[in-house]
C-alpha cells in the first residue's frame, strides 16, 4: 500500500513538473539555461587531475548530458554554449578553475565545442523520438553523446595541440590512452546515474 501511495504521489509530481515546464516563459527557460551552465562550471570543479595527461576527470559531462534532456535541443545547447561563452569571456568556470579564449585553444578545447554538439543531439533525439526515452535507449543516446561526439571533438583537438604546440605528434593510440581510457569506468557510471534520473522525469 505504502508503495503504492508513493507511486501515485510521484506520477502527480512528475505531471505537475511537465505541466510547469510547458508553461515556461522564454525569460525562464533563459534562467534555467544559465542554472544549467552554472552547474556545468561547478561540476568541472569536480577535478582529479592526473600526471600522464593534460585532461583531468572532472564531473562536468553530467551536466551536460542532464541539460540536453531537462532543457531540451534549443536551451540544452544555449546552457552549454552560455557555459563555453562565459568561461572563454575570463570568468574562472573551466576545469580548475580557469578561463579565458586560450582554454579553447588548449587540449580540452574540443571537449569544450562538443559539450555544446552533445546537449543538441540528446536534446534533439530525446525531442523527436518518444522510444529514445526508455532506459536503454537513453543510455545508448548518452554513450553516443559522451563516446563519439565529446570524445571524438576532444580527442581531435588534443592531438592536434600535441602537433602544433609541442611537435610531436602523437599516434591515435597515444591520444586515445591521454585522452578517453582513464575515464571510460567514471564516464560509465556517470551515464547509468544520468539515463536513470532522465528515465525518471521523462514522459513516454
Amino acid at each position: 500500500m505504502q508503495i503504492a501511495t508513493l507511486t501515485k504521489n510521484f506520477n502527480q509530481v512528475k505531471t505537475k513538473y511537465f505541466t510547469w515546464q510547458k508553461q515556461l516563459t522564454f525569460s525562464q527557460k533563459l534562467s534555467l539555461s544559465l542554472g544549467f551552465a552554472m552547474a556545468t562550471g561547478l561540476l568541472a570543479q569536480v577535478r582529479i587531475p592526473l600526471f600522464f595527461t593534460p585532461v583531468p576527470i572532472t564531473g562536468q559531462t553530467f551536466a551536460v548530458l542532464m541539460a540536453g534532456i531537462i532543457l531540451g535541443s534549443r536551451f540544452g545547447t544555449l546552457s552549454q554554449m552560455l557555459y563555453v561563452g562565459i568561461g572563454l569571456a575570463g570568468m574562472p568556470g573551466f576545469s580548475g578553475g580557469t578561463g579565458g579564449i586560450a582554454s579553447l585553444a588548449g587540449p580540452t578545447g574540443g571537449y569544450l565545442i562538443g559539450f555544446v554538439v552533445a546537449a543538441y543531439f540528446i536534446g534533439f533525439m530525446t525531442e523527436r523520438f518518444k522510444g529514445t526515452r526508455n532506459l536503454v535507449p537513453l543510455m545508448g543516446l548518452m554513450f553516443i553523446a559522451n563516446f563519439m561526439i565529446i570524445y571524438g571533438l576532444g580527442l581531435l583537438q588534443l592531438k592536434i595541440w600535441f602537433s602544433f604546440f609541442f611537435h610531436n605528434p602523437k599516434t591515435w593510440a597515444a591520444t586515445f590512452s591521454m585522452g578517453a581510457l582513464p575515464f571510460i569506468a567514471g564516464d560509465m557510471v556517470k551515464i547509468a546515474v544520468a539515463a536513470l534520473a532522465a528515465k525518471t522525469l521523462l514522459r513516454k
